[in-house]
């Protein structure tokens, strides 16, 4: 997968910082010198570099699976789960603010939007944690002045050496799966997603009843996250009635038929979700022993 940017060409270069003050988020840009914007630059580089360092290329993301700290995955813009960064990337023009970081305690990740000479565009963001936990040093910090060492007393600010994850015009390149999530508010995405989710999965399984699916995955994130990840399943349509209940039964989860379909019996919800994300299995190594697990990363293997 290639970064549809050219970073070797940008033309403009601007920096600015994501705040949250109890009132709900915001995205500001911020005046910085040319030392900074040469920087930022370079951050992007490295984290595009860092990405080309995958040899077996992005994997999409899943909100199910359990990610690595640092894995080079992507999610398609157009995705419900990237509605926070893509407004981001959308924003024609942000507000000025150059007074934005005199409340340090209120920003939650800084960003760059890069152009270059064909005007496509790339938004770059970080999770600002060590760009403002610095702060907690000042009056500890300090440097090298007419050859003697000096406290530093300014509130300083860091850069990191990379960022989170890249937006370009088809996708969002991630880094960091924690970044991104942070970033995009993805518990609360994937909840308020719950009633769309199981709409488009319904259709694609008439014979299940949701309902009481619905009003759980809608009080839990992890129930959620089943949902949102089941809905992009390409297979979900082809799943045979009679195959879904053999394999409920098989590894222990409780459904019984109402008014014609397949119900699930309370309790058991989070259970059959894990069972249409493929993440339930029984084994029988042991002629007579059969064995039932729970897979906690789903990845085919072959066709």
């Amino acid at each position: 997968m290639k970064l549809d940017f050219d970073i070797g060409s940008v033309t403009v270069t601007e920096f600015g910082v994501g705040r949250d003050d109890g009132n709900g988020q915001s995205f500001v840009a911020v005046p910085v010198d040319a030392d900074v914007q040469a920087a930022l630059r370079e951050m992007v580089q490295a984290t595009w570099d860092a990405m080309e360092k995958d040899e077996h290329g992005p994997a999409k993301y899943e909100p199910s699976e359990k990610h690595g700290g640092m894995e080079y995955l992507y999610i398609p813009l157009k995705d419900d789960l990237a509605s926070a960064v893509r407004d981001l990337y959308e924003a024609a023009t942000l507000d000025i603010d150059a007074s934005a970081l005199a409340d340090p305690s209120d920003v939650f990740c800084y960003f760059a939007r890069l152009t270059d000479t064909k005007t496509r565009r790339v938004t770059a963001l970080r999770r600002a944690t060590q760009f403002k936990g610095i702060l907690k040093s000042k009056g500890r910090l300090v440097r090298m002045l007419d050859d003697s060492l000096q406290i530093v007393e300014d509130a300083v600010f860091k850069l990191d050496t990379d960022f989170d994850l890249l937006v370009d015009v088809a996708n969002v390149h991630i880094l960091r799966p924690s970044g991104f999530e942070f970033a995009g508010k993805l518990q609360e995405a994937v909840l308020a997603a719950v009633p769309h989710n199981v709409t488009a999965i319904q259709k694609d399984l008439p014979f299940v009843e949701f309902a009481s699916i619905e009003e759980y995955a809608g009080k839990h994130p992890r129930a959620a996250r089943y949902l949102a990840s089941i809905r992009g399943q390409q297979e979900m349509k082809n799943i045979d009635k009679t195959a879904l209940r053999k394999l409920c039964k098989a590894t222990g989860v409780e459904v019984q038929f109402s008014n014609g379909k397949l119900a699930v019996v309370a309790g058991h919800e989070l259970d059959f979700l894990e069972v249409l994300d493929r993440r339930r299995y029984q084994v029988e190594l042991v002629k007579g022993s059969p064995e039932r697990f729970r897979a906690g990363s789903r990845q085919r293997i072959g066709n």
